[in-house]
């Protein structure tokens, strides 16, 4: 497992807080992990974040008590990102930076 000096992706202390609410108030299984990825290809990805069990080609790092997985392949694209949360009067959700 990573350090969390060596993690690809660094998260914003409202998205830890948002992070574990969502763990509490959905009931999370235990054995689910917080994926961070991306999904396309081609002219260009989304960058992902939800909950999944964890894989054989996954890294794997801990970040305030909450363990993270990424596909190994996924790290050229979001290594240096930064996953924050944004909540205003007409929308909330996580995004990177």
């Amino acid at each position: 497992m990573m350090t969390p000096d060596q993690a690809p992706v660094v998260f914003t202390k409202q998205a830890l807080q948002e992070i574990r609410l969502t763990i509490s108030k959905k009931a999370i299984p235990q054995d689910y992990f917080l994926r961070v990825g991306v999904r396309g290809g081609g002219c260009g990805v989304s960058k992902i974040i939800g909950f999944d069990q964890r894989k054989i080609e996954d890294m794997e790092w801990e970040v305030d008590g909450i363990h993270v997985i990424m596909d190994k392949r996924h790290m050229m694209h979001l290594i240096g990102s930064r996953v924050s949360f944004y909540e205003d009067e007409e929308k909330r959700g996580f995004f990177f930076e």
